[in-house]
């Protein structure tokens, strides 16, 4: 983060979209309310200021929940459309922390951040609604299995990265260890996908489930080379077997 420049954080700390992780881990997050969204109050931006040694998830739900508390979700627009993707970012905690909303009035406000065309802003929806999945998990499958569908790769991608049974910064979904066939309404449209941000995060959904269910991995991943015998399921289905290869060696 020593590799930032004064001028160019400065930028960041105004607003300025990042460019890679080093970036977004060196914005001082209530210097930036602060200067995006002064009219939360100086005891958020002092809460803000307080938490700056967490890790970076938990200060993103903390700037969330700081949101929701103050602008509720009709005062959201600011946050869910302002250049800066760490502000976005924010919005996606936002979704998660406002009250008394429905599974589905949350996966809906959670859409269009889910589609951003910024690589940051696509990850903080799906580490922030994951809690309201996983604690609704068969209506979340419903949900979701539209998305399986859609033209956008992001929307895909995040209908099968939402729900993986490990993840990555984010609880284990019980469940689905338990029971990884729950997650097949999500899989199967995509197991041929032809997007590579789509095909990775399948493989890592049955790469995750093979550390618990190695033979059903090796079962439905066997199933799709015989159904789907194309280069988009070979990729997904080489990667998938990753872990269960090594233990081989």
């Amino acid at each position: 983060m020593s590799d930032t420049s004064a001028a160019r954080l400065a930028e960041l700390n105004a607003g300025a979209p990042t460019s890679n992780l080093v970036e977004q881990l060196s914005i001082d997050l209530a210097v930036l309310m602060e200067t995006a969204l002064p009219e939360i109050g100086a005891d958020a931006i002092a809460q803000m200021r307080a938490a700056s040694q967490l890790g970076v998830t938990q200060r993103m739900a903390l700037a969330g929940k700081l949101l929701a508390a103050h602008f509720g979700e009709a005062g959201l627009g600011k946050a869910l459309t302002h250049r800066s993707d760490t502000v976005r970012g924010w919005a996606c905690y936002a979704v998660a922390a406002l009250p008394d909303l429905t599974l589905e009035k949350r996966v809906a406000l959670i859409r269009p951040l889910a589609d951003d065309p910024h690589y940051a802003v696509r990850e903080w929806p799906w580490l922030a609604l994951r809690p309201h999945l996983a604690s609704e998990l068969e209506k979340a499958i419903g949900l979701l299995e539209p998305w399986t569908h859609e033209r956008s790769e992001f929307l895909r991608r995040f209908a099968s990265e939402a729900l993986r049974p490990r993840g990555v910064w984010c609880a284990h979904i019980t469940a689905l260890k338990k029971t990884p066939a729950l997650g097949l309404p999500l899989l199967e449209p995509l197991r041929a996908d032809p997007s590579r941000y789509v095909q990775d995060s399948v493989a890592n959904w049955l790469n995750d489930a093979s550390k618990d269910s190695p033979e059903w991995v090796r079962e439905v991943t066997s199933r799709w080379l015989a159904e789907s015998p194309c280069a988009a399921t070979q990729r997904i289905v080489t990667r998938a077997l990753r872990s269960l290869r090594k233990a081989q060696l």
